[in-house]
């Protein structure tokens, strides 16, 4: 787990460098929902890269076949969106995956400049490799955890996304 620093020792260390002290706002890291949600995300996409490894996948590789076997063909943008990362991004990853044999690229009917991926029939066996790490993992990051404390975690996952996904929604309509 990363070692925080009390605000005094944030505070000492920028004055070190030059800063003032006044430049700095002292932060609650601990209570920070935001910092506990990506350290936890960061370490479970960590922990699946290492789980992938000795299949030759990693963990951008996996997230396109989740996408595809969730939601079907998709195009290259809607997936990089679902990926939240760069359409430009994705290109390699998705060359890999071609070159390999897990995806199809086509042209999209009507707009062929539009790539549409889909999964192919090659990728049941890596699929399941993907599903055996995911669970792996899942079982790791559960750990000790009781059915109640994970029911109670969902609930407050999917409160704080729909909370989250309510505001974004509200600022683009302002």
């Amino acid at each position: 787990m990363p070692k925080l620093m009390e605000p005094a020792a944030v505070v000492s260390e920028t004055t070190r460098k030059g800063g003032s002290q006044a430049e700095l706002q002292s932060y609650d890291f601990e209570r920070s929902v935001g910092y506990w949600l990506i350290l936890a995300a960061r370490a479970y996409q960590k922990a699946f890269d290492v789980e992938l490894a000795p299949h030759r996948l990693t963990y951008r590789q996996a997230q396109v076949l989740g996408w595809l076997v969730l939601d079907g063909e998709l195009s290259q943008v809607e997936l990089a969106d679902r990926m939240m990362i760069e359409p430009a991004t994705l290109v390699g990853v998705l060359d890999r995956m071609q070159r390999d044999g897990l995806i199809h690229r086509t042209a999209a009917r009507g707009d062929r400049r539009k790539k549409v991926i889909q999964i192919s029939e090659n990728a049941g066996k890596v699929w399941g490799n993907v599903t055996g790490c995911a669970k792996r993992i899942r079982g790791r990051a559960t750990e000790g955890l009781s059915d109640r404390q994970l029911a109670s975690f969902f609930k407050v996952a999917r409160t704080i996304l729909s909370n989250l996904e309510a505001g974004q929604a509200g600022s683009r309509s302002k």
